[in-house]
């Protein structure tokens, strides 16, 4: 397959140019060359934008994917970096799952107001105290 276009890359992955360029910078990614002033790159740059955006949807910042990748560009997965991000989903989901129940009870409790419900006077105690919605500070990330 021939090279392809700036362009034509940032279509395929649904990303704009700049953050061709801006990945391109921070050493993510690498053009083959230029066909006049445009950036040319090999079609396997997809499958790394591909990785790149799982890397973000799971929360990894630039620079924890860049150090997923070797230095002939296949990837190069820290397992246990993997898990400690899969353990902190599940800790998310947990948190969310309790915020959603809690906030499906408000909407439906028959209590005359929402001031005399204990479960709703529940989650506002645990959101004044940042038990509930409020991120909070992360532990650091084995290496």
């Amino acid at each position: 397959m021939t090279e392809l276009d700036i362009a034509e890359v940032a279509h395929r992955a649904g990303v704009p140019a700049s953050t061709l360029r801006f990945y391109e910078e921070k050493g993510l990614i690498e053009p083959t060359g230029r066909r006049g002033l445009r950036r040319q790159y090999d079609p396997g740059v997809l499958e790394r934008l591909a990785l790149i955006a799982l890397g973000r949807t799971a929360g990894f910042s630039l620079d924890e994917i860049a150090g997923m990748f070797a230095p002939d560009g296949r990837p190069h997965l820290d397992r246990r970096l993997l898990a400690a991000r899969a353990d902190e989903l599940d800790r998310k989901i947990k948190e969310l799952g309790a915020l959603r129940d809690s906030l499906r009870h408000a909407a439906a409790c028959p209590a005359p107001s929402h001031s005399e419900c204990p479960t709703f006077r529940r989650l506002v105690r645990a959101a004044a105290t940042g038990a509930v919605g409020t991120p909070r500070k992360k532990a650091p990330r084995p290496q």
